[in-house]
């Protein structure tokens, strides 16, 4: 895994933290941030179109590290 460093808009920094505020139990940064890249550049054809939890559920896969990515 590689390390990035990013800034965000005080706009989306503000998002971020409410959206973490609002979960039950909140993901890291990172998960959210990687999740909603990955989404994005699966959208534009650069991966592979993630797996929802409930094509995962039906198909009884599991995720490559046994874990469900956070849904952005």
């Amino acid at each position: 895994m590689r390390r990035a460093t990013i800034t965000l808009s005080e706009e989306i920094a503000q998002a971020l933290e409410a959206y973490l505020k609002a979960q039950e139990v909140p993901p890291s940064r990172t998960a959210v941030i990687q999740a909603a890249l990955r989404e994005y550049l699966s959208r534009r054809g650069y991966l592979p179109e993630p797996l929802s939890t409930e094509s995962v559920e039906k198909s009884g896969q599991k995720s490559p590290r046994g874990r469900m990515v956070p849904k952005v």
